[in-house]
């Protein structure tokens, strides 16, 4: 065995009241939102917005999250099953949250507050909104090493973790039973994610790219999902039906965020270039 090989043996759990159990993904969500809503707030004071619609963006942005991310998970990955109980997609406390779906959830819901709240372009909005999310989507990946969840197939490197398969059972007393060696994925993204805050920040406070609107929201989206592209080739499949796929359902997803980031890149970068002929 590696000196470095990691036996993961973290409860999800931090405490319970009562039947209520606080969990490390629900305060990891909690806090990527609070921290987010911070920096936002940095925003709207640098650029003079009107305070009154950034309470909004808030309510907007947490609605458009856990439900497109519940019903990406359900659509996505497991069609068949929740559409012949469709009770059980209202059951998010039992898991199941795609971030695919998250984004498209988001998407949405920025579009109607674009045009009922702000009456801004849903790009202006981007801009702000993608600055932080590299660390909100950071420590989701955290909570979700917690829970011993998408992690990635087997390894031999120095740092594989060994993570508790029987979750449940080992929470009511059993033995645990550990999975080889294997790469802690959720690490590698968060990571990837974290790097991205620290460009998009610095994209923003420093070098006031929010002026050429879509530039940042364009490079968050290729960092995001190109990183995640590559690095599901590590991950397990999270549905049977995955098996066998040259990409799975994961990759799949993320080629047109990439695409689309490339595209307003691209755009903003020409927009700004054809300004600086004019002037």
């Amino acid at each position: 065995m590696s000196l470095l090989e990691i036996t993961w043996t973290a409860d999800p759990v931090i405490f319970s009241i009562g039947t209520k159990e606080i969990r490390w993904y629900a305060l990891m969500f909690i806090i990527g939102f609070a921290i987010g809503y911070k920096i936002v707030e940095r925003m709207w004071k640098r650029e003079k917005i009107n305070p009154k619609w950034l309470d909004p963006l808030l309510y907007y942005t947490l609605i458009g999250t856990v439900v497109g991310a519940r019903l990406g998970h359900c659509l996505f990955y497991a069609p068949g099953d929740y559409l012949s109980h469709p009770v059980e997609i209202l059951k998010v406390w039992e898991g199941g949250l795609a971030s695919h779906g998250g984004v498209l959830g988001i998407i949405i819901a920025i579009c109607f507050y674009s045009r009922k709240v702000a009456c801004k372009s849903m790009l202006w909005t981007f801009d702000k909104l993608v600055t932080p999310t590299g660390l909100v989507a950071a420590l989701i990946r955290f909570g979700n090493l917690m829970n011993h969840e998408v992690y990635g197939h087997p390894t031999d490197l120095p740092w594989g973790f060994r993570f508790i398969k029987n979750l449940h059972a080992w929470r009511q007393g059993a033995e645990p039973v550990f999975s080889a060696p294997s790469h802690p994925t959720q690490l590698y993204e968060a990571l990837c994610y974290l790097i991205t805050f620290a460009l998009c920040m610095w994209l923003y406070f420093k070098k006031d790219a929010w002026k050429k609107e879509g530039l940042i929201f364009g490079i968050f989206m290729i960092c995001i999902f190109t990183s995640r592209f590559v690095i599901e080739f590590m991950k397990n499949d999270q549905e049977a039906f995955e098996e066998g796929m040259a990409l799975n359902m994961g990759q799949l997803l993320s080629i047109p965020f990439v695409l689309t980031g490339i595209y307003f890149v691209w755009r903003a970068l020409k927009k700004n270039a054809v300004h600086m002929k004019r002037t």
